[in-house]
């Protein structure tokens, strides 16, 4: 974080959402704007970067799959079908 002059802000939070961020706090034994400003440091940092998605439709939806690729493509997507996956 920077070193500047912090800006006083209010803002409103549902009351489970302030629970945690006390316990938190607390728990780093850093006061509970230096929390906010660290949790919106990281939040405003992942905003910053291209989603995923987006960077790997912009790789490899360039182009579209031959026949081939996409009996590959389809193969791959049934076996994930029928994995059972754990929550």
């Amino acid at each position: 974080m920077s070193h500047t002059t912090p800006m006083k802000v209010a803002i409103s939070v549902p009351d489970p959402l302030f629970r945690q961020a006390e316990s938190v706090a607390r728990r780093l034994r850093i006061p509970r704007s230096q929390l906010y400003a660290r949790a919106l440091e990281v939040f405003l940092r992942q905003q910053a970067r291209p989603d995923v998605t987006e960077r790997l439709d912009a790789v490899y939806g360039a182009t579209k799959p031959d026949a081939e690729d996409r009996e590959w493509l389809d193969a791959g997507l049934e076996a994930l079908r029928r994995v059972e996956w754990e929550e």
